[in-house]
C-alpha cells in the first residue's frame, strides 16, 4: 500500500526529477490575498508570480500545499461527515510553469506520473477538455494514446479557469478515474455525472488569455501552467478504496477518536468520528499558525471547526474533553511533513483543551434550554429567531450550534429573525458611545469594528504583507479616498503593523501599490480596527484598492529588543524583590522603555544595582530569541522555570 506520506513525497520528487523547485506550503492565512480567508489552493502563493508582479529564481515550481475550505465563498464545513470526500482541511498537490513549459509537457508530465511512476491503469483514466480547445484534445490523443470517445468535450463552466473577473485564465483538462461499474454514475459530461463512479483526481489549467473588463481577451506574452491534484482523493485511488475516510491517514485519525470516545469505528457514529477527524486537521494546523478561537473573522471560523467536532463528540456519549487526546496522532500522522505540528503541539493540545472546556460548559446548558423552548415542536417547525437569539447573548449558545442540534429532529430556526435581533442589539450597544469630543471619535471606531469586525493582524509572522483598504478617516469622518499630501487613517483586512496597546507603541512604515506611496507614521487600535495613521505622497490611496503593507523593520526590531527588556527586567525584580511583584503599566518604544510595578517600601540603590546586574547578564548571554503564541496557562507555566535563581546572585 502506498501511504499519504509516501505519496506526497514521491510527487514532489517527480517534478523536482523532472527540473521544478520544490518550494514549502505557504500559510494557510494568506500574505499576499487580502480577499480571501485561508488558503484554498496550490496557486495562492504564486498569484503574484502568475500577474508578473513578483519575479521568482525558477521558472517551474511543485509544492504540496495545504488547505482550508471552511468560510467565505469556499465552505465545504457543511458537507464534511456525509460525503466520501468533502474536507475543511486538505493537501494540493501541484506544479506550476511561469512562462516556461506549456500544454504539451504539462500532459505528458501528468501522464508519465500517473500510468508509469504510479501504474494506474490507463484503461481506468479518461480527460476532459475546454469545448474549444481542439489542441489539448490532439495532445491527449498523441501523447496519452487516448482515444477520442476518453476524451470528453465541455464548457467553461467545468474546464474554463478564471483568477477573477479580469486577469489571466484559460481553458483546463481534468482527469478522472473509474472506481468501478460497481459504484453508481457516470463519466463527466452524462446524466449520471454526479455520481461516485468517476472521480477526478487531476486539473491542468493552461492559463494562456488576458480577460480584459469589456470582455474581450488576448493571448499572454508568457502562457503558463498551474495543476492542482487532491492529495486524499488520490491516495483513496492508489491504496484502492473509494472513500477518502478509508484511506491510512483517516483510518489512523479515525481509530484515535473512536478509542477516545469509546464509539464503533463501524457502527452507527461512524460520520461522527469522521467530523472529528477531519476537523482535528484544520483546528490543528490553524492554531500551529496562531489563530485562536474567537468571535470574529478566522478566529469565528475555527471556533466553529472545533466546537462542530467537539458537538460530534458528546454525540458519541463524551462527557468530559477528549478531542485535545488526539493531537497526538495527528502530530505522529503529519509532524514530518509539517513541522509546525510538532513545535505548536502544546500549544494546539492547551488550545482544544481550554475551548473543550469553555464548550461543554455552554452545551449543558444551551441544550437543556433548547430542549424547554422546543418541547412541543415537531418536524417542520421554525424556531422564533429571538429565541435563538437569546441563547446566544444570553447564554452564548452560538446561533450555529443550535442549527445543528434542531436538524436532527427536521426544525429549523428564523434566521432573518435572529438577524434582526442581532441588529437591534448592536444598535443598542452603539447608542451609549454616543457624545462629543474622544466619546464622539470612539463612536466612529465602534461602527467600524461592527461594521468591518477586527483586523486581522499577521505581524507575529511576517512584517510584510498584502491587504484591501476597507476604510478611510479624514479630521473624523469616513471617506471614498485620500488625494496626495493629505493625512488621515486607513483600515485594511489584514495587517503586519502592531497596533499601540499593552504599553507597547504601533508600528510605522509604508504602504505602496500601482501609483502609490503612503507613509505610516503610526498604528492605532480601536475595538480590534487597525488604524493606520497615513500621509499619501504619492498618488491617492482609495477604497477597496490592494496595497503592500511594509513595516519599518529596523524600529521593529529596537522596538522588540525593549520589550523583551520589559520581561527581563520584571524578573529581575521579581528575583531581588520577591514574587509579589507584578507589573501596573509599561511603556515600551524604539528608543527607551518603562516599567511600573508596586512595591511595599522603596528600592534600594543596592536593591536597583543587583537588578541591572541581573538582567544585564541576560542580555549578554545573547540567548536566541523566537516568537511563541501559547494560551495563557502555557505561558503561566513556561515563566515558572526561570533562567536564573537568587542564590545566583547574592
Amino acid at each position: 500500500m502506498t501511504s499519504v506520506n509516501d505519496l506526497r513525497s514521491s510527487f514532489v520528487d517527480y517534478f523536482a526529477r523532472n527540473g521544478h523547485h520544490a518550494v514549502a506550503s505557504s500559510p494557510l492565512v494568506p500574505r499576499n490575498d487580502p480577499t480571501l480567508m485561508f488558503t484554498n489552493s496550490g496557486m495562492v502563493q504564486f498569484k503574484n508570480t502568475f500577474t508578473g508582479v513578483e519575479k521568482r529564481p525558477y521558472s517551474r515550481a511543485t509544492t504540496a500545499q495545504k488547505c482550508v475550505r471552511a468560510g467565505g465563498k469556499h465552505n465545504d464545513l457543511d458537507n464534511v461527515g456525509f460525503t466520501a470526500r468533502h474536507h475543511t482541511f486538505f493537501e494540493m498537490l501541484g506544479n506550476f510553469s511561469f512562462g516556461d513549459y506549456f500544454k504539451d509537457h504539462a500532459i505528458e508530465l501528468a501522464w508519465n506520473l500517473l500510468t508509469k511512476d504510479w501504474g494506474l491503469p490507463k484503461d481506468k483514466l479518461m480527460v476532459t477538455v475546454y469545448q474549444d480547445d481542439d489542441e489539448a484534445l490532439e495532445l491527449w490523443k498523441k501523447i496519452a494514446g487516448l482515444s477520442e470517445d476518453r476524451i470528453v468535450r465541455l464548457g467553461a463552466k467545468s474546464n474554463f479557469w478564471q483568477m477573477g473577473d479580469t486577469g489571466p485564465c484559460g481553458p483546463c483538462s481534468e482527469i478522472f478515474y473509474d472506481h468501478g461499474e460497481h459504484i453508481w454514475g457516470g463519466p463527466p459530461g452524462s446524466p449520471e455525472e454526479d455520481g461516485d463512479r468517476w472521480i477526478e483526481i487531476w486539473n491542468l489549467v493552461f492559463m494562456q488569455y488576458e480577460q480584459h473588463g469589456d470582455g474581450s481577451r488576448n493571448g499572454l506574452p508568457h502562457p503558463s501552467i498551474d495543476t492542482g491534484m487532491g492529495l486524499e482523493r488520490i491516495a483513496a485511488v492508489m491504496q484502492g478504496v473509494h472513500d477518502n475516510y478509508d484511506i491510512d491517514l483517516f483510518k489512523a485519525l479515525i481509530g484515535a477518536a473512536a478509542a477516545a470516545t469509546g464509539a464503533d469505528v463501524n457502527g452507527e457514529g461512524n460520520r461522527s468520528l469522521r467530523v472529528i477527524a477531519d476537523h482535528l486537521r484544520s483546528m490543528s494546523f490553524l492554531i500551529a499558525e496562531g489563530v485562536l478561537p474567537s468571535n470574529e473573522g478566522r478566529g469565528y471560523v475555527l471556533r466553529r471547526i472545533m466546537r462542530r467536532a467537539m458537538r460530534h463528540a458528546t454525540l458519541l456519549g463524551a462527557n468530559e474533553p477528549v478531542i485535545h487526546k488526539l493531537v497526538p496522532t495527528l502530530v505522529r500522522e503529519m509532524g514530518q511533513a509539517y513541522p509546525e505540528l510538532s513545535r505548536g503541539e502544546a500549544m494546539i493540545t492547551e488550545t482544544v483543551l481550554l475551548e473543550e472546556g469553555r464548550f461543554l460548559k455552554t452545551l449543558g446548558r444551551g441544550l437543556q434550554l433548547l430542549a424547554e423552548e422546543t418541547r412541543d415542536m415537531g418536524e417542520g417547525a421554525v424556531l422564533a429567531g429571538a429565541s435563538a437569539f437569546k441563547l446566544y447573548d444570553t447564554y452564548g449558545f452560538p446561533l450555529d450550534l443550535t442549527q445543528d442540534a434542531l436538524r436532527s429532529r427536521g426544525i429549523t430556526v428564523d434566521q432573518p429573525g435572529f438577524d434582526a435581533a442581532m441588529a437591534a442589539q448592536k444598535a443598542e450597544a452603539r447608542k451609549s458611545w454616543s457624545g462629543s469630543g474622544e466619546a464622539a471619535t470612539d463612536t466612529v471606531w465602534y461602527g467600524l469594528a461592527d461594521k468591518l469586525g477586527p483586523t486581522e493582524f499577521l505581524g507575529y509572522e511576517t512584517e510584510t504583507a498584502e491587504g484591501e483598504v476597507k476604510a478611510l478617516l479624514k479630521d473624523g469622518k469616513e471617506v471614498a479616498s485620500l488625494a496626495s499630501g493629505e493625512e488621515g487613517f486607513a483600515v485594511l483586512n489584514q495587517t503586519p503593523f502592531y497596533g499601540e496597546s499593552g504599553g507597547q507603541v504601533g508600528d510605522t512604515g509604508l504602504l505602496t501599490g500601482e501609483g502609490l506611496t503612503a507613509t505610516v507614521s503610526d498604528t492605532q487600535k480601536h475595538h480590534g480596527v487597525f488604524a493606520h495613521k497615513v500621509v499619501v505622497t504619492e498618488g491617492s490611496l482609495k477604497l477597496g484598492q490592494p496595497v503592500t503593507l511594509v513595516v519599518d523593520h529596523e524600529r521593529r526590531s529596537s522596538i522588540r529588543a525593549n520589550h523583551s527588556a520589559t520581561h527581563l527586567l520584571h524578573e529581575a525584580l521579581r528575583i531581588v524583590l520577591g514574587d509579589h511583584v507584578a507589573q501596573k503599566g509599561s511603556m515600551v518604544s524604539a528608543d527607551r522603555l518603562r516599567f511600573d510595578f508596586v512595591h511595599t517600601k522603596p528600592v534600594t540603590e543596592q536593591e536597583m544595582a543587583e537588578v541591572e546586574d541581573i538582567a544585564n547578564a541576560i542580555v549578554l548571554q545573547n540567548t536566541p530569541v523566537e516568537t511563541r503564541l501559547m494560551g495563557v496557562e502555557e505561558a503561566k507555566e513556561s515563566g515558572r522555570a526561570r533562567p536564573v535563581r537568587r542564590k545566583v546572585w547574592r
